[in-house]
């Protein structure tokens, strides 16, 4: 078990999806399917939906957080965020999403570094940030 710092608070469980390389939401993922569609990234055709997402870095467009926002709405959203660093932008996605009485994502934070000793599989996360 790992503890990470909660950005935004919530439980939530599926497959580790480690992104090692930064990702952005706006042009890099389909808001409709949750499907990664940046031809660039190596994850191209991976689906963040229900995922424990682990992203060491982000990139791109304030427009990211309409994207996760879309995502949350339509039930494709990650089941949880582990970011490497905060990203204001992406999180403001799931404060929307909390403001509109939708269910959201927790947000954590983790370094890089710590995300990869995070094993593969069945992840949880809890309240408190500890991902096991």
């Amino acid at each position: 078990m790992i503890r990470a710092r909660v950005l935004l608070p919530g439980a939530g469980a599926g497959p580790l999806l480690r992104l090692v390389e930064p990702l952005s939401f706006w042009g890099g993922v389909d808001p409709a399917s949750g499907i990664v569609t940046d031809a660039r990234h190596p994850a191209r055709g991976r689906s963040i939906a229900g995922t424990v997402l682990a992203l060491a870095a982000t990139r791109g467009s304030s427009s990211s957080s309409a994207v996760l926002l879309e995502l949350i709405r339509s039930g494709r959203a990650p089941a949880a965020i582990v970011l490497g660093e905060v990203d204001a932008i992406l999180s403001l996605g799931v404060v929307v999403a909390r403001e509109m009485g939708w269910q959201t994502p927790p947000v954590l934070e983790l370094a890089p570094e710590m995300q990869a000793t995070l094993p593969e599989g069945q992840r949880r996360v809890d309240p408190d940030g500890t991902i096991a």
